[in-house]
């Protein structure tokens, strides 16, 4: 008899915690917000004045490679009083906290899954202006390296299925069936989506290991092998025409060199990757754009895997785009 109560109180704990687990998890909803918006929970007076300026300088200031200047992150400013409810679901939320303890710290998931909260904290305007400078860089990267996640979350809801791309270059990656094969050969695919005012567009490709050497000449070399392959696959639309004179217009796609591209030593898939960011355009033709541009060090494999974004949408903000552009090239996995 004793044994039956004692199995029995067990089992009742183990329901109970079982229940209280369910009903945590259900009290977690589902995080929200558009791509790149970030909700700054902070007072009024501290936002009209040196913080608010701060947190602005930080979270706003234009992105790098981008034709027209846009802004990091669209910022919505929310009281603390009024950060209740659905207005604390937001996927990225930056809070500022007046407290003797001045710093950063980055929390995960707290009133919705996924989501970043960054708080940062300080007795006085001028620590916590201190603090935000401070810890600026790790607070983009943060708030970015979520939106990238997300858009990856996003994406693999409708993924593509093609086999090509692994079975002639040696590695996955990620990106959705709206994409379509614009060309391809054995060394060389070019992927291309439909949207609203242009085209978002993938190029992948490999050369080999000596063609590009960590050296004061490092930008020229990536420079010089999208220009090489580009003119050769991506061509404009009055290409082959003939001119009143009888000559042919020659019309393909380069790198626009008043624009001195950006570019970054980073790690993709674990392995040592060069980021370009710049501008491009095709001669002979009035289109041009940003594009986003990574070699990834595959020694293995004695090559290097070039991966491109690029994207087409005249007359529109083109930051997002282009996010989704890394989001999918950061999905790379190489064999």
């Amino acid at each position: 008899m004793r044994n039956i109560i004692f199995s029995a109180a067990l089992l009742f704990l183990f329901v109970s915690c079982g229940d209280k687990k369910s009903s945590d998890d259900k009290m977690l909803l589902d995080s929200s917000g558009s791509i790149n918006n970030v909700s700054v929970v902070v007072d009024n007076e501290l936002w009209n004045g040196s913080v608010g300026d701060a947190i602005r300088n930080v979270l706003t200031a234009p992105i790098y490679g981008l034709p027209q200047d846009e802004p990091m992150f669209t910022i919505s400013q929310i009281p603390p009083s009024v950060f209740t409810g659905f207005v604390t679901k937001n996927r990225t939320i930056l809070k500022i906290e007046v407290s003797k303890d001045a710093g950063m710290e980055i929390k995960n998931n707290v009133y919705a899954q996924p989501q970043k909260v960054i708080i940062v904290s300080g007795a006085s305007r001028e620590q916590l202006v201190e603090a935000i400078n401070d810890n600026a860089a790790k607070i983009v990267k943060t708030f970015k390296s979520e939106e990238i996640a997300e858009r990856q979350r996003q994406m693999a809801k409708s993924p593509h299925n093609f086999t090509s791309i692994q079975e002639k270059l040696g590695f996955t990656i990620q990106f959705p069936s709206a994409y379509r094969i614009k060309k391809s050969s054995d060394n060389f695919f070019w992927m291309s989506k439909d949207i609203t005012t242009g085209t978002t567009n993938l190029l992948f490709f490999t050369v080999p290991f000596n063609n590009i050497k960590r050296n004061d000449s490092l930008v020229n070399q990536i420079i010089k092998i999208r220009d090489s392959v580009a003119k050769e696959q991506i061509k404009g639309r009055q290409d082959g025409d003939i001119k009143s004179n009888g000559e042919k217009v020659e019309s393909y796609m380069t790198t626009e060199n008043m624009y001195a591209p950006y570019v970054h030593e980073t790690i993709i898939d674990n392995k040592p990757a060069i980021e370009t960011k710049g501008l491009w355009d095709l001669k002979a033709d009035f289109m041009g754009g940003p594009f986003i541009n990574y070699a990834i060090e595959d020694k293995i494999n004695k090559r290097w895997v070039i991966v491109e974004g690029f994207a087409f949408a005249p007359s529109v903000e083109k930051r997002n785009y282009m996010l989704e552009l890394e989001a999918i090239i950061k999905s790379i996995k190489i064999n």
